[in-house]
């Protein structure tokens, strides 16, 4: 087939035209890889464009060199992967690859020219397709078919792929939580050879197992790729508790769907206590702010709920004003989310936080002078302005110290 879309025709920039013509004039064959050919065959717009060359990594340099392109971040080199920069563009264009050794991490590579090989290599047939620029599609492992029928297969056999880099289990959880229309219909083989090589994640850095992780927590279907993570002992590798708790992660996902929450809002549903967050830390190297926010969940979930009567957010708003924090309001926000409670969520995204209209400077101009009295009166204020709903103003609060 041969695609000529509105998307797959944006991307014909100055950039890209240029470079076209560079390795045209070179008889130099490039194309479209991987995951943007998915993107444009589903009709959507790819955030990044890769492309795939029989030309040699020194060919593109000299090439390029020749015609006063700029080439940036050279790190990718002994991969195969050259990236030029024109008309303020940047262009990844790798060498067609084959690999010689892998240690289920990293791979040995050598360049090739047949575009098979190379497809041979990646991981799963939706991501394993060509684009020429004339828009011809090349799939040699009916990617298109399988991303039609919203199928997630493993190129080739499962058990290879998976022994080439023990993180293609968790690019399946995510691509199947991106484009499977169901859950649960998966090809058992491929069940079993996850089951078989599960181990091999312990080997994989905490760092690039927490990318995959958050993209799955936030795809579709999360419910039933976590519980099937706890089926095929996959969770002890990755960080996740033992005896994580499957029946708050199916609640919260629930309650969380079409909220937009955080990832680490949907994992915490798991944890039943710090150890589980310290845990998940010491294996998967999360932020500071990420482990925050779990702590901070862990501690409010059950007993920060809606007030009865007229003022249901209150109590959300009171942690907010009583605490120190800056971004105390995005974490009460996600504790909203939490609980599934989308309509005061709405309210307090609507809330401004309003400022305490009493200062020192007032209460010195009533007379106080010394510090420890005004601190108090500050503090009997502040206690008043809370129970009238942070509504009295200035003056309402002085008339009310008069009182006190």
């Amino acid at each position: 087939m041969r695609l000529q879309s509105p998307q797959f025709q944006a991307l014909f920039t100055p950039g890209l035209r240029s470079v076209a013509e560079m390795f045209e004039k070179k008889n130099y064959e490039l194309r479209i890889a991987g995951g943007a050919v998915r993107d444009l065959l589903s009709g959507m717009t790819p955030q990044d464009v890769d492309f795939a060359t029989t030309a040699t990594p020194a060919e593109m340099k000299e090439m390029f060199t020749s015609a006063g392109v700029r080439l940036i971040n050279n790190k990718g080199e002994k991969h195969g992967t050259i990236t030029a920069r024109l008309h303020e563009q940047n262009f990844e264009i790798t060498t067609l690859r084959i690999d010689v050794v892998t240690d289920g991490r990293h791979a040995e590579v050598e360049f090739t020219t047949d575009w098979e090989k190379d497809a041979e290599r990646r991981d799963l047939t939706i991501n394993s397709m060509f684009l020429g620029l004339d828009g011809m599609l090349y799939d040699f492992f009916n990617g298109y078919e399988d991303l039609k029928n919203k199928k997630i297969r493993f190129v080739g056999k499962a058990t290879e792929r998976i022994q080439e880099d023990y993180l293609r289990i968790l690019r399946y959880f995510r691509f199947y939580g991106r484009i499977a229309e169901k859950p649960g219909v998966h090809e058992s083989s491929t069940l079993q050879a996850i089951k078989e090589n599960a181990k091999g994640l312990a080997g994989i850095s905490g760092e690039r197992i927490w990318v995959e992780l958050k993209k799955i927590l936030l795809g579709n279907h999360v419910n039933h790729l976590v519980q099937l993570m706890y089926e095929l002992d996959i969770a002890q590798y990755i960080g996740l508790p033992l005896d994580g708790d499957l029946e708050e992660f199916a609640r919260v996902t629930k309650n969380v769907q079409n909220l937009c929450p955080k990832p680490m809002t949907v994992l915490t549903s798991l944890f039943k206590g710090k150890d589980d967050i310290t845990n998940l830390d010491l294996r998967l190297k999360i932020s500071k702010e990420e482990k925050n926010l779990g702590l901070f969940l862990m501690k409010h979930r059950q007993e920060l709920t809606k007030a009865v009567g007229p003022e249901p957010l209150k109590p959300y708003q009171d942690v907010i004003m009583d605490s120190r924090e800056a971004n105390t309001n995005s974490k009460i926000c996600e504790l909203l989310k939490y609980q599934g409670e989308d309509q005061l969520l709405q309210e307090l995204q609507q809330w401004t936080v309003p400022s305490f209209p009493v200062s020192g400077h007032d209460l010195r101009k009533m007379g106080m002078s010394s510090g420890k009295e005004i601190g108090a009166a500050l503090q009997q204020l502040r206690d008043e302005w809370k129970k009238s709903g942070y509504h009295m103003d200035k003056e309402e609060l002085l008339s009310c110290l008069k009182k006190l």
